[in-house]
């Protein structure tokens, strides 16, 4: 061998040493083993639908241990807060990733943020259910309802109705205006759990005053899952002459629903949440005969060319382009499993929180018993100390969502097993008694 030759292949050698022990500290910090990280490439096909028509928790099983990361350990039943990427998601990004490092796009350069991506908008627009100019693609859903709550032409007196359920990024941009800018917010309490969805419908409608230019609430909200009946307030607002916007983190993915049929202005969404994309995509609805009435909150060249529709509130500079990747990945992934199928699975699971925790005394349930008003969350209340059961199920590794005063929000996608849940209420009951 000759010894230039001889010097390369060492340094090769190195290198490959180097980026091994890379990858194996990587694995260490996440938990994963070299194996299991390194796995994250490899993409099996999907279980067939044979073994579905068979044995449906078979298939389940062959889902989670196929097609995600997650270690058998962990019971996730968090996916209410940031849903779980699939292998073929993480692929998806990570092969952008490379191609563009290495300069192989086919575009002028491997970057997003000024590019139209109709492409992309007309096929996420087909399953949202709008229209290609009515959508832009930002972070996330808090960068969606700060663009609306920024943006909306609002005089100081003018009022802002919304709900006590809201998340906190939907109704802090509308609280900022309010300390800014002098504009009113109210807010409306729900009742926990309802009694119908018209009993909510007359809460929002009836709470709209003389001053009241906005109403914001979210479809399903955040801490209790409940699902509102979007369209019955929508179309009263718009009689009344009241903008509506909706906060649609958690619906997509989580229920089958179609913007078109909503009847509001504006929409914000979360596809990392239910629909498997990767952190940092977000979905902003303006329908087109609105759009002069919200003014674009993160501005580059274009942001006054009202030709460019939905589209000038997504030139934000140049941006992650990968994670569009991974978000239409995600969605490919949802459709190739049946997005039916991926809904009854999930209210197959939230049904069995449901009737875990509704048999003992000492929770109280928050969500109502009725299968159309909530999809894949449930919330629940403990009368009483749980503080020794949540730290069992906290050395379990079990994840769960709650605000520190006995409530808690309980939620599952198709990565989680039945044994996670009853795992979990069998350590309620056994710090808290069965009856």
């Amino acid at each position: 061998m000759e010894p230039e030759t001889k010097r390369t292949d060492q340094a090769t050698g190195m290198q490959r040493r180097h980026l091994l022990a890379g990858a194996a500290a990587a694995a260490g910090i996440f938990g994963l083993s070299v194996a299991k990280a390194a796995s994250a490439s490899e993409v099996p096909a999907l279980p067939p639908n044979s073994l579905f028509a068979g044995d449906a928790e078979a298939y389940w099983k062959r889902i989670r241990d196929e097609q995600f990361l997650l270690p058998d350990w962990r019971s996730f039943l968090n996916n209410g807060s940031l849903g779980i990427v699939s292998k073929p998601v993480l692929k998806k990004v990570t092969d952008y990733l490379s191609v563009a490092a290495a300069l192989q796009m086919p575009e002028a350069y491997p970057r997003w943020g000024y590019e139209t991506l109709d492409a992309e908008r007309e096929e996420m627009g087909a399953f949202l259910g709008c229209k290609k100019d009515e959508l832009a693609f930002v972070h996330n859903a808090t960068e969606a309802l700060s663009t609306f709550a920024n943006g909306i032409d609002l005089k100081a007196g003018d009022e802002v109705v919304m709900t006590d359920q809201e998340h906190t990024s939907g109704k802090s941009g509308w609280r900022m205006r309010e300390a800014r800018y002098g504009i009113t917010v109210r807010e409306v309490e729900l009742p926990l759990p309802p009694k119908n969805a018209g009993q909510l419908a007359d809460l929002m409608v009836s709470s709209i005053g003389p001053r009241t230019k906005v109403l914001f609430f979210s479809g399903i909200t955040s801490p209790t899952g409940l699902i509102l009946p979007i369209r019955q307030i929508c179309d009263a607002a718009r009689a009344k002459g009241v903008i509506t916007v909706v906060d649609g983190a958690h619906m997509h993915g989580q229920i089958p629903v179609k913007i078109s049929d909503l009847g509001c202005d504006f929409f914000a969404g979360s596809p990392h949440k239910w629909l498997f994309a990767p952190a940092g995509c977000g979905i902003l609805y303006a329908r087109e005969d609105m759009q002069d009435r919200c003014w674009p909150l993160c501005v580059t060249g274009g942001w006054d060319d009202k030709k460019l529709k939905a589209n000038r509130y997504m030139r934000l500079g140049t941006n992650n382009r990968a994670t569009i990747e991974g978000m239409l990945a995600g969605l490919h992934f949802a459709r190739d499993i049946g997005h039916e199928r991926i809904y009854a699975r999930m209210h197959q699971l939230a049904r069995m929180f449901y009737q875990r925790a509704a048999r003992l005394p000492y929770i109280e349930m928050l969500t109502p018993d009725d299968d159309r008003m909530f999809g894949s969350l449930i919330a629940i209340r403990f009368k009483k100390d749980s503080k020794e059961a949540m730290e069992e199920i906290s050395r379990k590794k079990i994840w769960t969502s709650g605000n520190g005063n006995g409530q808690m929000r309980l939620s599952a996608h198709i990565h989680t097993r039945p044994r996670d849940i009853h795992e979990f209420f069998d350590i309620i009951e056994s710090k808290m008694g069965k009856a």
